[in-house]
């Protein structure tokens, strides 16, 4: 849980969005979350970088002091109007509440929590946050450890009203063509319940490096092949059925910004405990002496 939860400081739910494998084996288990809690912060121009790490540093270390059980990964877009996207996994929305309890009864944290949500918010346009529930049905090969993985893409898909039916037929259509070509594709795909209009999907899918990307893109040619122009077709008609709008974006994983597990850290230190930058060196004083 990043910052205190809406259980605690009131807050409206409202994200848009993506899906995930992206929490998974935050806790160090290899299971996909059935609860993802998402915090969205839009940071002001030329606000992100080192000055947003700073702050949020204030959140990972009031964690990291308490020792907290639940821990979250941060992710900064690289696409889009400039955010951070903070995902936190449960088992259920009673699990979150517990861990939205305890943070209100731990006045020690919830304090460090609160001093550190204002300094952070001077950095900020606006906040919102979402829920969303895992849908194995509409997943596929969805990555457990995302310990090695440093970037995420995320598309969210706005279905139609009524036409929920055509979605799922769609995405069936569409595992099946990467089935019978052989492509190594994975996503885990789920669906907004709280903080926005229904009938959102989120599909997140993780890569170590943006090359994987680019064997992607290489790969539709054999996904168009293993459909044939039947199944293009029928493809086509779905997606002008199902899907009212989408939107594709492209983050990377910030490990000043997350509190993730001790396993993570010994998986890959260099990564997920950078050093601190070195300090500038003090300019020479203009009345200082030149040495011979």
């Amino acid at each position: 849980m990043k910052k205190l939860s809406p259980f605690v400081l009131g807050l409206s739910l409202a994200v848009a969005g993506s899906t995930l494998a992206a929490a998974q084996q935050m806790s160090g288990t290899t299971s996909v979350p059935k609860i993802l809690q998402i915090t969205r912060e839009y940071v002001k121009p030329y606000k992100g970088g080192a000055t947003h790490d700073k702050t949020e540093g204030a959140f990972v270390q009031a964690m990291t002091k308490a020792k907290w059980p639940t821990h979250y990964i941060a992710l900064n877009s690289l696409s889009g109007k400039l955010r951070s996207l903070y995902f936190t996994q449960y088992e259920s929305l009673e699990a979150w509440e517990r861990d939205s309890a305890a943070v209100e009864k731990n006045s020690v944290l919830a304090t460090e929590l609160e001093r550190a949500s204002v300094a952070d918010g001077e950095l900020l346009d606006s906040v919102d946050q979402g829920v969303f529930v895992f849908s194995d049905e509409l997943s596929f090969h969805a990555r457990a450890d995302l310990s090695q993985q440093r970037f995420l893409e995320i598309s969210a898909y706005n279905v139609r009203p009524g036409h929920t039916k055509e979605w799922n037929e769609l995405v069936k259509l569409v595992k099946s063509g990467y089935e019978k070509a052989g492509i190594d594709a994975h996503w885990g795909t789920f669906q907004l319940i709280y903080g926005g209009q229904g009938g959102r999907y989120l599909v997140l899918s993780a890569h170590k490096t943006l090359a994987e990307v680019d064997n992607d893109f290489l790969n539709d040619k054999l996904f168009e092949k293993a459909l044939g122009e039947d199944g293009l077709k029928q493809l086509g008609t779905l997606i002008q059925a199902s899907i009212e709008s989408s939107e594709h974006n492209l983050y990377q994983f910030n490990p000043r910004q997350s509190y993730v597990p001790v396993e993570w850290v010994k998986s890959d230190p260099t990564f997920w405990k950078p050093k601190a930058a070195a300090p500038a060196a003090k300019p020479a004083m203009e009345n200082e002496k030149a040495k011979p």
